[in-house]
């Protein structure tokens, strides 16, 4: 294949046009992602508030535990490595915990709820 600086140099456009449909999917792909992670952090900030009104703990390990495992067979269904699916949970996860502790904290309620 030829190519020039500009990467479409004497690339059939047939070639072009085909990239140019996949690059749009993509990109329709990645705002309805966007779209998802909002509505999702949305619903997790409101679990915050509702953990922080009740003296809950920020993390839920065994909740997050099922949640892993749970999307790594969501993930071998969807034929997308496991490993990449968990990372990326858990990602959220540290994100949702740390704006869970943040609403603790502004709430007044940063310390744990004490054992009974």
């Amino acid at each position: 294949m030829t190519t020039s600086s500009t990467g479409t140099g004497d690339v059939d456009p047939a070639v072009l046009n085909e990239l140019t449909r996949l690059r749009d999917s993509i990109d329709n792909i990645d705002a309805a992602v966007v779209h998802m992670l909002a509505e999702r952090f949305k619903a997790t900030q409101q679990v915050g508030h509702l953990k922080a009104a009740h003296r809950l703990p920020p993390a839920d390990p065994a909740r997050e535990a099922r949640q892993i495992a749970r999307l790594r067979a969501l993930a071998e269904d969807a034929k997308l490595d496991p490993a990449f699916a968990e990372k990326f949970l858990n990602f959220i996860i540290a994100e949702v915990i740390r704006h869970h502790e943040r609403i603790a904290e502004d709430s007044g309620n940063g310390r744990p709820a004490a054992a009974s």
